[in-house]
C-alpha cells in the first residue's frame, strides 16, 4: 500500500490563503497533514515573460485516490488562473506514519 501515497505540493499567494486551502481539505479528511512554508521566491514564466513572487509553499500528505478531490478544491479556493497542484510518489514511509494516515483520510473509494 505505500505506492498509494503522496506528497502534493501547492503554492499560494499568501499565507492566508495557504491556511484556508490547508484548513479545508484537513476538515474534507483529503489530506493528513499540511506543512506551510511562509515565503518562498519563485520564478516562472506567465504570459510570455519571466515573473517573480513571493508565495507560501504547502506540502500536504496525502493518498493518490484522493489527488483529484484535492485539486477540485484548490482550483475552487485559489486565486491563480493555474495554480500549481503537483503530486510526488512516496516511495517509503514508516509503518506507523502511514497506519496514522489511513486513520485520518477519507476512506478508499
Amino acid at each position: 500500500m505505500k505506492n498509494s501515497y503522496i506528497v502534493i505540493l501547492v503554492t499560494a499567494k499568501d499565507k492566508a490563503q495557504a491556511e484556508k486551502i490547508t484548513q479545508t481539505l484537513l476538515d474534507n479528511h483529503l489530506i493528513a497533514c499540511g506543512n506551510i512554508i511562509n515565503s518562498v521566491s519563485s520564478s516562472f514564466y506567465w504570459l510570455g515573460k519571466i515573473d517573480h513572487a513571493e508565495e507560501c509553499l504547502i506540502v500536504m500528505k496525502s493518498r493518490i485516490d484522493l489527488f483529484e478531490e484535492v485539486v477540485e478544491h484548490v482550483r475552487g479556493m485559489h486565486s491563480y488562473e493555474v495554480p500549481e497542484v503537483l503530486a510526488l510518489p512516496i516511495v517509503e514511509g514508516s509503518k506507523a506514519y502511514f497506519d496514522w494516515m489511513n486513520m485520518v483520510l477519507k476512506t478508499p473509494k
